[in-house]
């Protein structure tokens, strides 16, 4: 019993920095599409915006969120192999999306959901969230 306590216990710093994340990103990082889905952004064009600080912002963020939940992936399942793979699959999450977003963002020129969920992709941890059930089966069948 201690020892499935423990990881938990350890990975609790990392998700409090997630949360910090998430509870500062309007002074940490550069994002004028925060305040544009707050509102009706259905019917309104794209926020002004300066294009290389945005990627920069966004891809600080993504890079933040992706090495606090690896770490967490690791407290919780100490095999290299799941960290191999999450991070092949945040890389490649990150190459696609970034490119959707800033294709969205140049040359349409009017808000779509796709823009909306590939922005929540980036900047949330939707992934996280997708991984720990994932890894724990995993870890769950190989020890079978």
């Amino acid at each position: 019993m201690r020892n499935k306590i423990k990881p938990i216990l350890f990975s609790i710093p990392f998700i409090i920095l997630l949360a910090l994340v998430r509870m500062y990103e309007e002074t940490w990082f550069y994002d004028p599409f925060l305040n544009y889905f707050k509102s009706d952004y259905q019917n309104l064009p794209f926020p002004e915006f300066e294009g290389g600080k945005l990627f920069l912002s966004l891809t600080f963020r993504y890079l933040l969120n992706t090495t606090f939940s690896l770490a967490i992936v690791y407290l919780l399942f100490r095999n290299s192999e799941h960290i191999k793979v999450a991070s092949f699959l945040y890389l490649f999450f990150y190459l696609i999306l970034i490119g959707i977003f800033f294709y969205i963002v140049n040359f349409l020129d009017k808000s779509n959901f796709v823009l909306f969920y590939t922005r929540r992709f980036l900047i949330q941890l939707l992934f996280l969230l997708l991984f720990l059930p994932g890894f724990y089966f995993q870890s769950k069948l190989s020890e079978k």
